[in-house]
């Protein structure tokens, strides 16, 4: 059963950074184009959303150096230099399609009235700090999911274990021939 080991490292997350890496990025299937009206809308509440784009891109260092760091850059100095000279400039030079992108997520699930609902709440005070304090709660997020899945990987890995058997597949994922 050698793939259930990898299957809870990546829900555990252990391997995702480097397969995100190593994987390009599934094409979606092609959708109608939003209304050009709702995409600009949902442009601009995406781009409150993210708060002060320095800010953001400066959040992203750290998590870059750590994961300079699962792809073989073992030594943190050398990492951080990769980060600032090659990792920081590429991200900040493609930010806006990164805008583009999540604004035409939105513009899919969320209507103009919804969206200019939440510009409006992130043009506040409360809304700034949201906007500020993302990258952080995102990375508590992270550390409560990585925690949670740690906790139920035991209990799902047996029954995994149990499901591949009662299916009469291989340890390496494929159906027994009947």
């Amino acid at each position: 059963m050698r793939f259930l080991p990898g299957l809870v490292g990546l829900c555990l997350g252990a391997a995702l950074p480097c397969a995100a890496i190593a994987q390009p990025a599934p094409k979606p299937a092609p959708a109608a184009a939003p209304d050009p009206a709702l995409l600009k809308v949902a442009r601009e509440t995406v781009a409150q959303m993210q708060g002060d784009r320095a800010a953001t891109l400066s959040s992203m260092a750290a998590p870059m150096v750590g994961m300079m760091q699962q792809i073989g850059i073992k030594e943190p100095e050398k990492a951080q230099v990769l980060v600032q000279e090659v990792v920081m400039p590429t991200l900040s030079a493609h930010y806006d399609e990164l805008l583009d992108i999540q604004a035409r997520g939105f513009a899919t699930v969320l209507g103009k009235d919804d969206l200019q609902a939440i510009a409006t709440f992130y043009a506040t005070p409360a809304g700034k700090r949201l906007a500020a304090a993302q990258p952080q709660l995102a990375q508590i997020q992270l550390a409560g999911m990585q925690q949670w899945m740690q906790a139920v990987a035991p209990d799902m890995q047996g029954k995994l274990i149990k499901a591949v058997q009662a299916h009469g597949w291989s340890s390496a994922g494929q159906a027994k021939p009947h």
